[in-house]
């Protein structure tokens, strides 16, 4: 067997291919102070799919925009974000240019805001292949018209002229996914991607995301407040409130056993078959403002469990068993 296709050692440690440690991010202004990130721990592996799940104004979007180093100049970020081994917070400009849609990708929520309404979706991407691999604007075009292919965009070569007005909103995300995949990245972020389709074409997507990655080998961040969203496409779930992770772990057992308050609570607020003529779950009250970072459970105000302990600082995560933790006292810690 040559070395190159020789398997890992069963004792090789597989390298992170995200790496977060400590990473706050807090937004400074004349009038306040948002502290929407507040110091979290999270690692993604070569090839895995990770959900950050949580309400809005939990710090799902921030934190994978700091990944990308896209935050406003008045964001303060500290603590340290690695990517395949580098260090993001102490690149250059030029180096951004280069590390972003070579390294890292990302899908926004609104391809509308995304995508260029002046330029076709082909010059777009052919653009994009141009600047990052040298390509000519023939070659780069032909890669343009097998990416419209890859994401199953019908009759891809009439919409290599076409303008994104001209696209149902289905197709658009299409076309921004195809933007993203351009260069090959290794890490795709993807910020709640399907909010705005229905339930049909949100379906597709999740369905040719989760296809794409595993044919294309990429690690995938993906961010939802859709719990039946995560269930489609995550290998593991990060549950965010308040800027903190509060629990995280496989999907499957997430999903079967909740160990925080708060899963348990957007578990019991989702719709599902077989809930005709019952009444949702809701978890009462509103998420902190996080003027002020939180120095008990964020959560206690809204908690059915709550009790002396939880406003005695900030919990812990606890590990009841591999793979699995959550931030709460009630949680054994193994």
């Amino acid at each position: 067997m040559s070395a190159v296709l020789k398997p890992p050692s069963p004792t090789a440690e597989v390298q992170p291919l995200v790496k977060l440690r400590d990473l706050s991010v807090t937004f400074a202004t004349r009038d306040r102070t948002v502290h929407a990130v507040n110091g979290i721990d999270l690692d993604l592996a070569p090839g895995e799919v990770l959900c950050i799940l949580g309400e809005s104004g939990s710090g799902k979007s921030v934190t994978l925009r700091a990944l990308m180093k896209l935050l406003p100049k008045f964001a303060r970020v500290s603590g340290s974000i690695e990517v395949g081994g580098r260090d993001v917070t102490k690149m250059s400009e030029r180096q951004l240019s280069n590390f972003r849609g070579t390294e890292v990708a990302m899908i926004f929520q609104e391809p509308m805001t995304a995508l260029d309404p002046v330029f076709t979706i082909g010059r777009q991407i052919a653009e994009t292949v141009q600047r990052h691999e040298g390509l000519s604007r023939s070659a780069a075009t032909a890669r343009a018209l097998e990416l419209l292919e890859l994401v199953q965009i019908p009759s891809a070569k009439r919409r290599l002229d076409a303008y994104p007005h001209e696209l149902s909103g289905g197709l658009r995300q299409r076309a921004m996914i195809a933007v993203a995949l351009a260069c090959r990245p290794k890490l795709l972020l993807a910020d709640e991607p399907t909010t705005a389709l229905d339930a049909t074409v949100q379906i597709q997507v999740l369905l040719l995301l989760r296809e794409l990655q595993e044919r294309l080998g990429m690690g995938v961040i993906f961010v939802t407040h859709d719990l039946g969203v995560a269930g489609e496409i995550a290998d593991r779930v990060a549950v965010m409130y308040a800027g903190r992770v509060v629990e995280e772990g496989p999907v499957a057992g997430l999903m079967a056993g909740p160990l925080h308050p708060y899963t348990q609570g957007l578990l019991g607020a989702t719709v599902h078959a077989g809930m005709r003529g019952q009444r949702l779950t809701t978890i009462p009250g509103a998420p902190p403002t996080l003027d002020v970072v939180p120095t008990v459970c964020a959560f206690a105000p809204r908690c059915s469990f709550v009790h002396d302990e939880c406003l005695a600082g900030v919990p812990v995560l606890r590990s009841p068993t591999p793979g699995r933790a959550a931030r709460c006292v009630l949680v054994p810690d193994r």
